[in-house]
């Protein structure tokens, strides 16, 4: 089901009967709704963002429900999608923080192949109808992911941004990671602390404090 280190790690969770089931309704959904992102784009965080290679797992909450944005990581949209709200958000911090200008695209697959598992809470919704997913399982499956990664020796930066990214933190218990919160960048919250958080210096300095590659997080025009 995944191709790389994760599909070993998470066979287990793929036998049980909430992912089975899950499965099923997600078959029956994709034959009769139009549901976001497309099918084999549900998995993409994790396929890009190997297991070993993950350095910083940035949480998300529910794909996006717009024709064309989802495409399996958190906060991304594909080239040619109008990034939303909460991703130019993302890129006003970042020209605060390290003064890189707004690309002209939403694609972030860039930063998810340095090692960075954008990853959402529940992996897909139905079109136009936010959090319509959210309670046929994907919160268990994404748990897992986060008690597998907090079971890692090597140090993982866990960023939290809101409310729902922040139910995560009872799983990340292990003292060699490292936890970065703060509110989402959403219009709605964005001034109640994301603005002014510079998260991105903050991870690579973290990185670069342990000895590991810090993060480009430019991204060059398309």
């Amino acid at each position: 089901m995944i191709s790389n280190d994760w599909g070993e790690i998470l066979k287990d969770e793929f036998e049980k009967e909430y992912f089975l089931n899950l499965m099923s309704f997600l078959d029956n959904e994709y034959k009769n709704k139009k549901i976001y992102p497309p099918r084999n784009e549900i998995f993409h965080a994790l396929e890009t963002s190997s297991y070993q290679e993950t350095k910083v797992v940035i949480l998300g909450q529910d794909p996006y429900h717009g024709e064309g944005q989802a495409h399996g990581l958190s906060f991304s949209v594909k080239p040619g999608v109008e990034p939303p709200p909460s991703l130019k958000n993302m890129f006003k911090e970042l020209e605060n923080d390290l003064g890189i200008l707004p690309p002209n695209h939403g694609f972030l697959d860039k930063w998810a192949k340095q090692g960075v598992l954008m990853l959402n809470a529940t992996l897909t919704v139905e079109d136009s109808k936010p959090n319509s997913h959210s309670k046929k399982g994907w919160t268990t499956f994404t748990d897992k992911v986060i008690e597998k990664l907090n079971e890692r020796i090597s140090p993982v930066i866990f960023i939290l941004w809101g409310n729902n990214a922040k139910e995560k933190l009872s799983f990340i218990t292990g003292k060699q990671h490292f936890v970065l919160q703060t509110a989402h960048p959403s219009p709605l919250s964005a001034s109640r602390g994301f603005f002014g958080c510079r998260h991105f210096s903050k991870i690579n300095q973290i990185l670069e404090k342990n000895g590991q590659e810090p993060i480009d997080w430019q991204l060059d025009n398309i």
